[in-house]
């Protein structure tokens, strides 16, 4: 069966179970909601799905904890201080009472051990105040869930009388907890936003109420069958779904229904305003529509799922998940709306259609002379070379902020400034310096002088970027023996603090600058025969962002391969595939390097989020295909019949509106992720906003069309013409 057999098949089998398959739909809806799990049900995923596996710190600080009894960093800390200064007994109260929960402790989910440091009296070295701040690091059992931690490092902190001061929790854990709070609190604010879009953009465009609640309920559907699929799925694969998933689930579900649908729903009013009848018209729209939608889809799902060759339990959960919302958006969209538009007929497009209207315009009412006319001029063979170099030059211009991409865990400093987390840890760097709230800590085994290590302190202490190091020389009161150097005498440790927040991208510099010192250090403390290891928050955060620069190439090529083969076998073509994916790759390289301008330089950000840009190239190479596959589809449609400047002419102009409207709404659907007051999702909202504009009223109306000129026949090699159409008559319906 040849594929226009296949779609013709198709078509009559979804319009003529129209009465059964919206049925259908609601049932599975209703039942997802009613028997399988919430999405937004389960709890935030832990730190530790947010760093590599196989990551050397975690290792290193295995053998910290087998070393020593009492660890150094941790991922949760309050933080107690007054600018005017802390008084004695509040001091030594802050001491006492961390001494009195390690003793008590007992509940393997609880505080197993409290640690604190005072800045008073230049105890502690590198402190940038004395007498105004106490820190409490918290340490818990192996049970303790990120929701254990928080609860009770609130508890904790709540026994402190504040004096006037602050007493704050932060650390990546509290931090990473108010990112799931905010996302949660603010969920419904971005879907009520994204509806109100929807109604609007593609009401507007049909000038019709109907049109965008076809829309809804079609995105509605979608949404509750994921949102029960997703950690159904998960479930039964053994992996959490990550709480950042949700928003990006709404988003990605409206925006691509909403594409799908206005697809459907230009193809059907088209057609219904030519004076096809009711089925007829939904066959007929259905037949144009579904094999560019359905090879649009199959890349979102192909490229989403892509994610899972990632090295992080992060993305290999929240991969299959877009995966999955985008797999049953497609379904959802290619059997409900054509069976809901057999089923409405030109009622969806009321006020904007009326009966009368019916039949009463031809073929030459979708033309524009005065586009189509501007199409030829582009297109014609000097102009479009000039406009690829230019168009090409512009987006290589934008692409250059991404040689200053900084890369960070922004766990903290991605909060707003009125949280607690963000606000405690900012006092932390007040009295202490930014690098306190997690040290880094230099592990050295093999028998050593005290004098070498004193050697190796001095020397650490000197190097760039580093505020402070405790080891073998700090003597602090009522401090074990053991603190520095094991009771066997065979290792010892150091806590690095840096003069940066310890999950910010200076940090990973400087901790990358003083690993490739470190053999050189070694050597002067005459430590050469010692080998060393290196543990602690930026250490965890140097080697995820490694692991995430490394994923990118492995998605990235797995992504382009699956794009450029679904490509390639629905326009039966290999050369313009590939250049249509160069202008992809090329558009969202220009994405990238503008939010690297917009938030590093404009509004001052020291990094971005670790996963953002490789999460939004991902779904940028993946939904950009989508209008790649209505444009270059309608063009090859148009050469059955006409030469190929003439085709692009005609096609171009009758596929922009349909195109910008698309773009539009899931631009609109993206940008409603920056109501979440984290940074990640503003970082995304406007990667993904810029992005999907850049693609829908640059790239594809200027750029590919011109490409397609370059380039000529030699496009549809290694195959040819597309075979002409053959002369269909419309039954009345």
């Amino acid at each position: 069966m040849t594929r226009d057999a296949f779609t013709r098949a198709f078509s009559a089998l979804v319009v003529g179970l129209r009465w059964l398959i919206v049925p259908a739909w609601i049932a599975a809806a209703l039942a997802c909601a009613l028997y399988l799990p919430s999405l937004g049900a389960g709890e935030p995923l832990a730190l530790g799905g947010l760093i590599p596996d196989d990551a050397e710190a975690l290792r290193v600080g295995q053998r910290e904890a087998e070393l020593f009894k009492i660890p150094l960093t941790a991922d949760t800390v309050v933080v107690q201080r007054k600018a005017d200064g802390l008084t004695r007994e509040a001091q030594l109260r802050a001491v006492q009472h961390a001494l009195q929960v390690s003793q008590a402790s007992q509940d393997p989910e609880g505080i197993a051990f409290a640690l604190p440091i005072s800045n008073a009296a230049g105890l502690f070295p590198g402190s940038r105040e004395r007498g105004t701040t106490v820190l409490t690091y918290l340490f818990f059992g192996p049970e303790a869930s990120l929701v254990d931690r928080v609860r009770e490092a609130d508890d904790y902190a709540a026994q402190i009388p504040a004096e006037g001061g602050l007493v704050g929790v932060t650390g990546p854990a509290p931090a990473r907890y108010r990112q799931f709070l905010e996302i949660d609190s603010h969920l419904e604010l971005v879907e009520a936003v994204t509806v109100v879009v929807i109604l609007l953009v593609v009401g507007l465009t049909f000038k019709a109420l109907g049109a965008p609640l076809l829309t809804l309920f079609a995105a509605a559907i979608s949404f509750m069958v994921s949102g029960g699929l997703i950690p159904w799925v998960g479930d039964r694969l053994g992996v959490t779904v990550p709480e950042e998933v949700e928003p990006l689930v709404v988003a990605l579900t409206l925006g691509i229904v909403t594409d799908y649908a206005v697809f459907y729903l230009a193809g059907y009013r088209r057609r219904l305003l030519e004076g096809l009848g009711r089925v007829q018209a939904a066959r007929e729209a259905t037949v144009r529509v579904t094999p560019i939608v359905a090879t649009a889809g199959l890349i979102v799902v192909a490229g989403t799922a892509a994610l899972l060759v990632g090295e992080l339990e992060f993305f290999r959960a929240f991969g299959p998940a877009l995966a999955l919302t985008a797999a049953v958006s497609l379904v959802v969209s290619v059997t409900l709306i054509p069976a809901l538009l057999a089923i409405l007929g030109w009622r969806v497009f009321w006020p904007g259609v009326q009966p009368e209207d019916l039949g009463s315009v031809g073929d030459e009412a979708f033309r524009s002379p005065a586009r189509e006319a501007a199409t030829r001029f582009v297109t014609s063979r000097p102009v479009s070379i000039l406009l690829v170099l230019v168009c090409g030059g512009v987006l290589l211009l934008a692409a250059t902020g991404l040689s200053r991409t900084d890369l960070a865990l922004r766990l903290i400093s991605g909060l707003s400034s009125s949280t607690e987390e963000r606000e405690a840890a900012t006092e932390a760097a007040r009295g202490f310096a930014p690098g306190v709230l997690s040290p880094t800590v230099l592990i050295v085994e093999g028998e050593a002088e005290e004098s070498a290590l004193v050697k190796l302190e001095q020397e650490l202490g000197e190097q760039e970027g580093v505020a402070a190091v405790l080891g073998p020389r700090e003597q602090f009161p009522q401090a074990p023996e053991d603190l520095f150097v094991d009771s066997e005498g065979s290792a010892a440790r150091f806590a690095v603090v840096f003069e940066h927040s310890p999950l910010g991208s200076e940090a990973i510099d400087d901790l990358r600058n003083l690993e490739d010192r470190l053999p050189q250090l070694l050597n002067r403390a005459g430590l050469e025969s010692a080998s060393a290891g290196i543990t602690g928050q930026t250490a965890l955060a140097s080697q995820t962002v490694e692991a995430v620069v490394g994923s990118s190439l492995r998605v990235g090529i797995v992504v382009l391969a699956v794009n450029f083969i679904l490509l390639a076998l629905f326009l039966r073509a290999l050369v313009a595939p590939l250049y249509l994916l160069a202008a992809s790759v090329l558009s969202v390289a220009a994405t990238l390097g503008l939010t690297t301008y917009v938030f590093q330089d404009l509004l001052g950000h020291s990094d971005l989020t670790y996963y953002i840009p490789f999460a939004a190239g991902v779904l940028l190479v993946s939904l950009g295909s989508d209008y790649n596959v209505y444009v270059v589809g309608r063009i090859w449609d148009e050469l059955r019949v006409r030469p190929l400047r003439e085709a692009v002419a005609v096609a171009v102009p009758r596929a922009s509106k349909a195109i910008s409207i698309a773009g539009i709404a899931l631009a609109g659907s993206f940008a409603a992720l920056a109501l979440v007051p984290v940074d990640a999702f503003r970082e995304l909202a406007f990667m993904m906003t810029v992005g999907v504009l850049l693609e829908t009223f640059f790239v594809r109306p200027l750029l590919i069309p011109a490409l397609i000129s370059v380039f000529g026949e030699a496009s549809l090699w290694p195959g040819r013409r597309p075979p002409a159409a053959e002369p269909e008559q419309a039954p009345a319906d």
